[in-house]
């Protein structure tokens, strides 16, 4: 018994042994090419803070990034209305042109309840007194933007509608009453740009009721619906693997609806965020591939660049409780949100979408035999030249082994490492480069050691 007692010990130890051992294989084939990567459509969000332009120091910064797509709230503090037939979008003309400048398009998150129209503050309350001057204030609004010649298609029904004013918004819907409030809002849309796609709703929580509500709706009322649109704080990037196979499952109720995909805000958990600062760098990466790995259309990281509330400001839209919370929220707690921090540096996280940014052109196949051990890897035709960027999503340091296969030709590869704890906070300081090198023809071989949450990046010319 005592001898059965041992080999079952020694057993098991040997598979803890195997399945914490911590080493990887990784392989990389230059001559396998997946089709596009589409990296752009890994986007970024702004918003739901000021009616200042946010962005407008930062312009060339955010468009190093390339977003094909930034999410713009737009809320009451835009005044659109501010009596009754006048239109006023000459504040939000100035954010909208920053997003422009960058090289994006906007997505337009409707979350806005004019005075006029919405006399009073009441998350509750979300119809207007008067369903034609409100579609009449959204028709102009898109029409506006249409005659700029600002050619934005994307056009979102709310924001974080199942949680109203602790989601940063006025609007707190049922299933019920949002389908009325879609159906006026989306028609008043597509008058103004039959080339529009409309969607939403923007959920705080993924499995809330409104969404199975407006699929079911525009199934048997024949709506449009061109996306739909959820959220997601979480510091487990598998997470978005659970969502987006919950949307599969609604959708595949309504196969005739084929609508995009948007997780159009993310971040680690903002409640709880881990401290260390090489965490979050290494988390963007880790949820991006998640992301594309399970099919994701589109995604918009929340957010660009962290900025002070007036609490004066809520308190004309929300009530005393709301502007409080939205005070507390982003004056008084650490923020780690932002890309770009109050102080307008720039911080770790960002120089991961930097690197992100430089898979471009034809995604090549790796295979990782660590699960948490993750890369992608391009090449890119324009400026002639490979990209891999790979990483180490645990609190562990692994030692990999890496493999080229079918390198075209002899090449000059640079190598860099993401440092986000180093003090330094220039670019090369934070990107810092290692000595040039060169690699062979045919296969390459070279067993390096990635540090816990490590992000490095190759390049190869």
């Amino acid at each position: 018994m005592k001898l059965k007692l041992l080999a079952l010990t020694v057993i098991d130890l040997s598979m803890v042994f195997c399945a914490y051992a911590q080493t990887a294989e990784v392989k990389v084939d230059f001559n396998r090419q997946l089709g596009p990567m589409h990296m752009e459509k890994m986007a970024l969000g702004q918003g739901g803070l000021s009616q200042e332009p946010m962005l407008s120091g930062r312009v060339t910064e955010i468009r190093a990034l390339h977003p094909a797509m930034i999410r713009l709230f737009v809320q009451s503090y835009y005044n659109l209305l501010p009596q009754e037939g006048v239109y006023n979008f000459k504040t939000l003309d100035t954010t909208v042109a920053n997003i422009l400048q960058t090289g994006a398009k906007p997505l337009m998150s409707l979350c806005f309840k004019p005075s006029l129209l919405f006399p009073v503050i009441n998350q509750d309350s979300v119809n207007p007194v008067d369903y034609s001057k409100w579609e009449a204030l959204v028709y102009h609004l898109v029409k506006h933007y249409l005659d700029r010649g600002a050619r934005i298609k994307y056009w979102e029904v709310g924001n974080e509608v199942d949680i109203g004013e602790v989601g940063g918004t006025p609007y707190r819907f049922t299933p019920k009453n949002y389908i009325p409030y879609y159906k006026h809002t989306v028609a008043a849309i597509l008058r103004a740009d039959p080339d529009a796609k409309v969607g939403g709703p923007a959920l705080a929580s993924y499995t809330s009721p409104i969404l199975p509500a407006l699929l079911q709706a525009c199934a048997l009322e024949k709506l449009p619906l061109d996306f739909i649109s959820w959220h997601s704080y979480s510091n487990n990037p598998l997470s978005v693997r659970e969502q987006m196979a919950y949307m599969k499952t609604q959708l595949g109720k309504y196969p005739a609806l084929k609508p995009e995909t948007i997780l159009d805000e993310w971040n680690m958990g903002l409640l709880n965020p881990p401290l260390d600062p090489r965490f979050q760098p290494c988390f963007v990466a880790e949820t991006i591939w998640q992301m594309k790995d399970v099919g994701i259309d589109w995604s918009c990281y929340y957010h660009i660049r962290d900025w002070y509330v007036s609490y004066d400001t809520f308190a004309k839209i929300f009530t005393s409780h709301g502007a409080a919370f939205m005070t507390r929220w982003w004056d008084r707690q650490p923020q780690f949100s932002g890309l770009i921090d109050f102080q307008n540096q720039i911080r770790p996280a960002y120089y991961t979408f930097k690197l992100l940014s430089r898979m471009a052109g034809e995604r090549l196949e790796i295979r990782s035999s660590g699960e948490k051990v993750h890369g992608f890897a391009t090449y890119d035709a324009q400026l002639e030249m490979y990209n891999l960027m790979l990483w180490n999503f645990s609190d562990k340091a692994i030692t990999i082994k890496l493999n080229l296969v079918n390198v075209p030709g002899k090449m000059q590869t640079r190598h860099i490492i993401l440092d986000a704890v180093g003090p330094g906070i220039e670019e090369n300081q934070r990107l810092r480069p290692d000595r040039p090198a060169s690699i062979p023809q045919g296969t390459f071989t070279e067993t390096l050691k990635l540090e816990p949450w490590a992000v490095h990046y190759w390049t190869f010319e």
